[in-house]
């Protein structure tokens, strides 16, 4: 899984931020492995650097492979607590959309796509 990290100009951090990005999203996403091929996080403050409640957000896009991409979003009063809250929602929106692949069972049903 390849992991890319877009931030706006009042974000600061820089390369660690991303490393710690890098490694929090494949550790909390390590199930989907399989199925994610890259994830686009995206970095803002909404505030421009001033200080507010819920002013800085976070938008996690996943490139699933042979689905439409999955694309959450969080704002929270810090950047981690943003990204944790994003990359949270977005294993619960993979659960539901690769859920859906699956019947209970475990066989395709018929939403899955066929390679025959």
């Amino acid at each position: 899984m390849q992991v890319q990290v877009n931030t706006d100009d009042h974000i600061e951090g820089g390369e660690s931020l991303a490393q710690w990005i890098t490694g929090e999203s494949k550790s909390r996403l390590l199930r989907f492995q399989d199925h994610v091929t890259r994830l686009e996080v995206f970095l803002s403050d909404l505030d421009a650097g001033k200080s507010g409640a819920n002013d800085k957000r976070c938008r996690i896009e996943a490139r699933v492979t042979g689905r439409q991409p999955v694309t959450v979003s969080d704002e929270a009063d810090k950047m981690a607590n943003a990204f944790i809250g994003a990359v949270d929602k977005l294993a619960r929106a993979l659960d539901t959309d690769l859920g859906r692949v699956k019947d209970r069972n475990g066989r395709d049903t018929i939403r899955a796509a066929s390679d025959e």
